[in-house]
């Protein structure tokens, strides 16, 4: 398992979750049995947003003996009084149901405090002024939620949270197809959702990815809104790659989910190679480097993608970015303009030239 630390904490994060959505289909002991799995292959990330209550149950069983090996992301307007998912901002009904989840897991703290599925201003403002968010901040001061995050699928209510300063994660929606502006979720244009992503690296706040594979749709040629299919590796290796994110949740259902998820860890640099979304990305992102190194090996040995990620993250305020920069072993001003990598960028990106730009930049 490959972990990243939290920016605003010493956890160190597994970069495979745990979305266990549909985990109640396999039934209590089959889906205890799956979790208990994933604890074995170092998975440490869980997402509690599920479908049906019945899935605590399996989850309960698999952390008893094991609550300190996990980090469980807990959601504040998930709501379970009538054992399937429900979604409030009544901060009465919250507290009632955190109170009986915390008792179903046999826990008493939360490791991730969320914000449940906030994507319209007016939900924000239900959620503040009934005292929701309130309480989740008395529950952080006195120590039983340990971090504050928020669940969104838009960019606008992502970044007002981030103006109030309160949040260490926010769970969001990163895959091919909403960042190209397909699919339901799809909320925000490109510039809008790449901007996000750097300011959330740049301000310390972790990105847990959700709906990696646009529900399902993105692994199906049938379904695919580009009419091809990619496979779990590009679509985790995609958001992986995407400044400020921590790790993906996908939903996991059973064993077979689980292992196909899995593979990732031992897939190899061409089978994570999402390369080939190129061939269906608009054209706003001709010119754009999405930093899938296809364009490595560099002959001279630069971290090209790593290069553009910096810079990038440089120019929209990340006060570290230089200084991870300067200390690779190789700079931009190193470059010696072979072209190798102009002609195999699959989006048309003047590498070379791009790197002159960036020696310009930070001057080395």
């Amino acid at each position: 398992m490959e972990y990243r630390r939290l920016p605003k904490g010493a956890e160190e994060i597994s970069v495979i979750g745990f979305g266990g959505s549909g985990l109640h289909q396999a039934g209590e002991e089959a889906g205890a049995e799956t979790v208990l799995a994933a604890i074995e292959h170092g998975v440490n990330y869980f997402d509690m947003a599920v479908s049906e209550a019945a899935a605590f149950k399996s989850y309960r069983a698999a952390f008893a003996g094991r609550r300190e090996q996990v980090y469980l992301q807990m959601h504040f307007g998930a709501d379970y009084s009538d054992r399937q998912y429900g979604w409030t901002t009544d901060a009465r009904r919250i507290r009632r149901g955190m109170d009986w989840l915390l008792r179903e897991l046999d826990t008493d703290y939360i490791d991730f405090g969320f914000i449940h599925c906030i994507d319209q201003t007016a939900d924000l403002e239900k959620y503040i002024s009934s005292g929701a968010l309130a309480y989740i901040q008395t529950l952080k001061e006195e120590g039983v939620v340990r971090h504050i995050g928020l669940s969104s699928h838009t960019p606008a209510i992502v970044n007002k949270l981030l103006d109030m300063g309160i949040l260490d994660v926010v769970m969001f929606s990163i895959n091919p197809a909403y960042d190209y502006r397909r699919g339901d979720y799809a909320y925000g244009g490109m510039d809008e959702r790449e901007a996000l992503y750097r300011r959330c690296q740049a301000e310390r706040v972790g990105i847990t990815v959700m709906k990696p594979f646009g529900g399902g749709q993105l692994l199906d040629e049938r379904l695919s809104p580009f009419g091809q299919a990619l496979t779990e590796s590009q679509c985790i290796q995609y958001a992986l790659d995407k400044p400020g994110v921590l790790n993906v949740l996908p939903g996991i259902r059973n064993r077979t989910d689980l292992n196909r998820v899995l593979a990732y860890l031992s897939a190899s640099t061409e089978e994570r190679d999402y390369s080939a979304i190129s061939t269906f990305a608009p054209a706003e992102a001709e010119g754009r480097c999405v930093y899938c190194a296809h364009c490595h090996p560099c002959p001279k040995g630069l971290d090209i993608a790593l290069i553009n990620k910096y810079y990038d993250l440089a120019r929209a305020g990340d006060a570290l970015a230089a200084d991870h920069y300067r200390k690779l072993e190789l700079h931009a001003g190193d470059c010696i303009s072979c072209g190798h990598c102009d002609s195999r960028c699959p989006f048309h990106v003047n590498q070379s030239g791009r790197m002159a730009e960036i020696a310009g930049h930070f001057g080395m």
